[in-house]
């Protein structure tokens, strides 16, 4: 086994875009990775990404970058219209592979990009980060030490402050018009979300929902022109947990009076709150509060040892780095502590049946495993 993976990039713009703020910064804190090749879709643009990201290769057809062999972990980090264009690509050519959340358009990509990464063996990684956040696995911990006593229920409340989610697309983000793309408030904001809940509580037993595309417009600003918007900008969500508590998630596009960000949970002996500025919790600086009988709510210390990113990491790249440390282990020691696909068809499956109950009016049985 090598001792340092090299890591080959797909979507690393110079300019703009999630790789340059938490890729690359995640991977060149970490001494267990080495990112040797970037793919961008222009040449120009990939020399620019070379020279902004000092690395040794630079490609503008990620099919190049796939079959080099100086690259052991593809990182996919395009929209996700293309994930299973590019993830099964990866995949044929044998490569360990991390994909960004969502792994794929609907639930149907995502079960045959696993499937396909299972025949070929090789390891995977999903992009939902926000499980390693410090306050999340402190909460997490806390609950299951019983600090709040028996769960009777939970809620989280939030928002999408971006401009995408307030009918406002720049030409990088058109496609988030379309709820057929995969990338919506549900997907991308409500999806973290939800991720974060599920590791901490427990899986959803049973779900219900209303999605609305209560703005139906968007306007593009390329051309001035106002175009169908059919990705919903309100999402509730209501259902029961497997250990039987409530739980209620409401998201809407555009910013909020109130902290972006609360996750409530409420339980016989006591409760805990936590809160951020930013309605993306898997990048958010989380804060989090708690109480027990009459005492009042108070800010709760997270212990260093829930700190595992390396120190001066700042922003998206604090959660992406613990990630990208938790499956270097999984690869050095067969482990499996990193969210891998099979935890993304899981999550995906939630959203199916979020997208179910709202189709049909009707609660639906959830079954993570199914």
């Amino acid at each position: 086994m090598i001792d340092t993976i090299g890591v080959g990039i797909i979507g690393a713009s110079p300019e703009r875009g999630w790789a340059a703020v938490a890729h690359v910064p995640a991977l060149a804190a970490l001494p267990q990775y080495e990112l040797r090749a970037i793919s961008t879709s222009r040449p120009e643009t990939a020399a620019a990404a070379r020279e902004a990201f000092k690395v040794p290769l630079a490609f503008s057809d990620y099919r190049e970058l796939v079959a080099h062999p100086e690259v052991e972990l593809v990182t996919v980090s395009v929209n996700v219209t293309r994930h299973y264009e590019v993830a099964t690509a990866a995949i044929a050519a044998g490569k360990h592979i991390y994909c960004e959340w969502p792994l794929g358009r609907n639930l149907a990509e995502a079960e045959e990009i696993t499937r396909l990464a299972g025949e070929k063996g090789v390891r995977t990684v999903i992009g939902l980060q926000g499980r390693f956040a410090p306050a999340v696995v402190y909460l997490r911990d806390l609950v299951a030490d019983g600090y709040v006593g028996k769960i009777l229920g939970t809620s989280i409340r939030g928002c999408g402050p971006d401009d995408v989610w307030t009918g406002r697309l720049d030409p990088h983000f058109e496609f988030h018009a379309d709820k057929e793309n995969g990338a919506t408030l549900l997907t991308i904001a409500v999806g973290h979300a939800l991720e974060q809940l599920c590791y901490a509580l427990g899986e959803f037993a049973t779900v219900s929902s209303t999605l609305i595309a209560r703005r139906g417009e968007a306007f593009r600003v390329r051309d001035n022109a106002t175009v169908p918007m059919t990705a919903q900008d309100q999402v509730a969500i209501g259902g029961t947990l497997e250990g039987g508590g409530l739980a209620s998630v409401y998201y809407h596009g555009g910013p909020s009076p109130h902290p972006d960000f609360t996750w409530e949970i409420n339980g016989t002996e006591g409760s805990l709150l936590l809160s951020a500025q930013d309605g993306y919790a898997n990048i958010a600086e989380l804060s989090l509060q708690g109480a027990r009988g009459a005492d009042p709510l108070a800010l709760l210390t997270i212990p260093d040892r829930y700190h595992c990113a390396p120190a001066g990491l700042v922003g998206p790249a604090v959660n992406v780095a613990s990630l990208y440390s938790r499956f270097a282990q999984d690869i050095k020691d067969g482990t499996a502590f990193a969210p891998d696909f099979d935890a993304a068809v899981r999550r995906h499956r939630l959203i199916a049946a979020i997208e179910r109950a709202d189709a049909t009016g009707t609660r639906q049985t959830y079954d993570a495993d199914a």
